[in-house]
């Protein structure tokens, strides 16, 4: 039986500014077949208010616990530890850290895509704070993303790699493909992982990743930053790969209850 979907957002129900076609009224059938629904983003360059704002303006609305972010998982890691954070962020989502206390018992980088506030020195900073002890927290380290202008650009990931190689501290990814970060999704539904389905883009951090957490199916969708032949690219391989996100709210459909 599934009854629970975690939908990624950008590539799945938006590309840049635009809704994908048919994205709402997806959602909207989702819900009305009493499927739990969580949202899960590996989006680092818009805070927690400005997504929600988005998918509102797109006719997708979202209670606020819905909303599954890195930056609120790496609040609750810094929290849990009284570590005070040396950010590495993009500017827009820095509103999403002001409440973090300072004078914590360490330091912690936390590093997202940043864009092009990815200067040299700001980057040799954060490798002076791990070579200095800090840990390593990688809000997602994707490869790239679908950006605005409809064509693929650099995600964090290589910036992550950078620092793993200089300073030789590995990070802790906090994102997708974590599986803490789907359980935690899955955890506030009172889902069983086997229950569940993921829509994502991705195929290596939404599919596999959500397969190797242990969800029954994962779909890949050939919207957002899909390439010919992703769906071989990484093991596991998606449950089906599908034209977009109408489509695999027909398939779910098709299994809920069953």
């Amino acid at each position: 039986m599934v009854d629970a979907v975690l939908l990624d957002l950008s590539g799945v129900l938006y590309s840049g500014s635009r809704a994908v076609p048919g994205a709402a009224e997806a959602v909207a059938r989702l819900r009305g077949a009493g499927l739990g629904l969580r949202f899960v983003t590996n989006s680092t360059r818009t805070p927690r208010r400005g997504l929600l704002a988005k998918l509102a303006g797109m006719g997708i609305e979202l209670e606020e616990g819905e909303l599954f972010t890195p930056a609120r998982a790496a609040l609750d890691w810094l929290e849990a530890r009284g570590l005070t954070a040396h950010l590495l962020i993009h500017p827009d989502l820095e509103e999403d850290f002001t409440d973090l206390p300072e004078g914590g018992r360490g330091r912690a980088v936390v590093l997202g895509d940043a864009g092009e506030a990815f200067t040299y020195a700001r980057l040799n900073a954060a490798f002076r704070e791990l070579a200095g002890g800090a840990d390593f927290l990688a809000l997602a380290a994707n490869r790239s993303f679908m950006d605005a202008d409809g064509a693929l650009s650099m995600d964090a990931g290589a910036f992550v790699a950078a620092l793993e190689y200089a300073s030789g501290v590995e990070a802790e990814v906090l994102g997708k493909p974590a599986p803490g970060f789907f359980g935690a999704a899955l955890d506030s539904l009172g889902t069983a992982p086997e229950r569940a389905v993921m829509v994502g883009d991705d195929a290596e951090a939404d599919v596999a990743g959500a397969l190797n957490a242990g969800l029954r199916h994962a779909v890949l969708v050939r919207t957002g930053k899909y390439c010919d032949g992703d769906e071989t690219r990484f093991d596991p391989e998606p449950s089906v790969t599908l034209s977009d996100i109408g489509a695999a709210a027909d398939w779910i459909l098709d299994r809920a209850g069953a």
